[in-house]
C-alpha cells in the first residue's frame, strides 16, 4: 500500500511550465513523491478519489484553484478522513493556497521548511440534488459572471486578470434580479447584484473578508444588493485592498452558517472559481452549508491567512 505523495496536476497548464516545475523538484521535497497528469475536465477528482483508495497519506493539488477544486472534491468523497490535502500553487489566482500559507511556502521550497496539519472547515453546495463540496470561495451572481470573463482571458493571470475580469463584467453583466436569501434564521429580499461566501480570505485574487477563518465553523460572506456600477468602481481599491466598509447600506458584511438562495431568474454560481450552474441550465435556487472540520490540509504557519508576503517579509 503507497504510504508517499501523489501530486495531481495539468501537464499543460502554463504551457507546459507546471509540468517542468514539478519535474525539477528539490530532492527532499521530490522524496516518496508520485507524479499523475490529469487528461481532461473532471479528471482530477477521479485521480484524487483513487490515490486516496490507494493509501497515499498525502495527496496535492499542483495547479490554480480550478485544480484545487477537483481534487478536493476527490479526497473529500473519498471516506479516508486521515489523508492530508495539499496545495503547489501554479495557477492564475491561488486563493486557496494564499490562506493557506502555501504561496510563500512555494517560493521557500528549496530551504526544505516546516509545515504542519490544519484541520479546517469545507462547504457544500447543493442544487438540484447535486452536491459539490468547495474549499475557498463560492460566488452568485455578478462574481460568476467575472469569473467566466477570467476563464476567457490567457494573456494576464493574478490580480491584473480579475481586475480585467471584472471590468469586462461590469459592462457585458451587470443585473440585479429579485433575491430571497436566508442566512441561518434571517431572510431578506431585494435585488442582488452578488453574493460572495468565503470559507478562505480571497475570490478571484481579492480579498474579501481578510479576516475569514478556516475554523471558525462559520461562512463570511459579502452581500452586494443594488449596487450600481459608480458604486462598484468607487470601491474596487477597496476590493483590493480587503478593506470592504463594514457598514454600508447597499453592501452587508456578515457571517452564517447555512446559506440559501431562491432567484426567479436562472442563477450564475461557482464554486472555487468553477461553475456550478450558469444561466442556461435554468437552476433558481442554490443552498450553501458548512461541513465543521471536515478536511486535514497542509498550512505553512509564518503565512498562514497572508502572514507572510514573500520570503523576505
Amino acid at each position: 500500500m503507497p504510504d508517499g505523495t501523489c501530486v495531481i496536476y495539468n501537464p499543460s497548464a502554463g504551457r507546459g511550465r507546471a509540468e517542468r516545475l514539478l519535474k525539477a523538484l528539490p530532492h527532499a521535497l521530490a522524496s516518496g513523491v508520485e507524479l499523475r497528469p490529469t487528461a481532461c475536465e473532471g479528471h482530477a477528482t477521479e485521480l484524487a478519489r483513487r490515490a486516496c483508495d490507494e493509501g497515499f497519506a498525502r495527496v496535492v493539488a499542483a495547479g490554480g484553484d480550478g485544480t484545487v477544486h477537483e481534487v478536493a472534491n476527490g479526497v473529500l468523497q473519498s471516506e479516508r478522513r486521515h489523508v492530508v490535502f495539499s496545495v503547489w500553487p501554479l495557477g492564475s489566482a491561488n486563493d486557496f493556497a494564499f490562506t493557506l500559507g502555501m504561496n510563500a511556502w512555494w517560493l521557500q521550497r528549496e530551504q526544505n521548511v516546516t509545515t504542519e496539519v490544519l484541520e479546517i472547515d469545507v462547504g457544500r453546495v447543493t442544487i438540484a440534488n447535486r452536491s459539490v463540496f468547495f474549499v475557498c470561495n463560492l460566488g452568485v451572481g455578478f462574481n460568476g459572471m467575472v469569473n467566466g470573463e477570467a476563464r476567457k482571458t490567457r494573456w494576464l493571470k493574478g490580480l491584473p486578470l480579475y481586475g480585467w475580469a471584472f471590468l469586462k463584467a461590469l459592462v457585458r453583466h451587470f443585473d440585479k434580479p429579485p433575491m430571497t436569501i436566508r442566512f441561518d434564521d434571517t431572510e431578506v429580499t431585494t435585488p442582488t447584484l452578488a453574493l460572495s461566501v468565503l470559507n478562505g480570505q480571497r475570490e478571484g485574487n481579492f480579498p474579501l473578508r481578510p479576516k475569514a477563518s478556516l475554523t471558525d465553523g462559520v461562512f463570511d460572506y459579502v452581500h452586494a444588493k443594488r449596487l450600481t456600477r459608480l458604486h462598484l468602481l468607487r470601491y474596487l481599491p477597496a476590493m483590493v485592498l480587503g478593506k470592504l466598509p463594514e457598514t454600508h447600506r447597499l453592501l452587508t458584511l456578515g457571517r452564517a452558517r447555512c446559506i440559501v438562495v431562491g432567484c426567479e431568474t436562472p442563477l450564475c454560481v461557482h464554486a472555487d472559481g468553477e461553475f456550478v450552474c450558469v444561466p442556461a441550465d435554468g437552476m433558481k435556487e442554490v443552498e450553501i452549508e458548512v461541513l465543521p472540520k471536515r478536511l486535514k490540509v497542509e498550512v505553512f504557519p509564518p503565512a498562514l491567512y497572508g502572514g507572510l508576503l514573500s520570503p523576505k517579509s
